[in-house]
């Protein structure tokens, strides 16, 4: 493991608990979960409070989408590094989670093989997007083409 996540703070926010269990469970030594949120609303107040170095951020939310709340986190001048965890295997969502000054791009059915390294590459200031079907057009975006692609800025 990258000495720089011996102690990164993750926020998890998912409307669905299996998730959040799921996400925290698989989280190695040194990545420390500071609050796991199911709902949007609570994100503002926990992101002041808690200070986490990641937040990983589901993208379908009740309320309001996991995109809007990343975009008030970047126009806040929030410095938590924003990995988005999802359904959505769809190169849209994951080009305006970009837009919105996400990190990182998961497709849930990817989350064992693919949430560590995004996290990783978010604590380095990189982008990470996993392969999928649907995502393979963000190679004409300037995205590697390996099993889960990550490229420097």
């Amino acid at each position: 493991m990258n000495p720089r996540t011996a102690s990164a703070r993750v926020l998890l926010l998912d409307d669905h608990p299996g998730v959040l269990r799921q996400v925290a469970e698989l989280l190695p030594a040194g990545f420390e979960v500071v609050a796991a949120l199911h709902e949007g609303k609570a994100l503002p107040d926990a992101m002041k409070r808690l200070k986490p170095d990641l937040v990983v951020l589901d993208i379908t939310l009740p309320g309001t989408s996991g995109i809007e709340l990343a975009s008030q986190l970047r126009d806040s001048g929030d410095s938590g590094k924003v990995v988005f965890l999802t359904a959505h295997d769809d190169a849209d969502y994951a080009r305006a989670g970009f837009a919105a000054g996400g990190k990182g791009y998961v497709v849930k059915s990817r989350l064992a093989t693919d949430l560590v390294p995004a996290l990783e590459a978010a604590l380095e200031d990189r982008e990470f997007v996993s392969q999928g079907a649907a995502l393979e057009g963000l190679q004409n975006d300037g995205w590697t083409e390996t099993g889960s692609a990550a490229m420097d800025n």
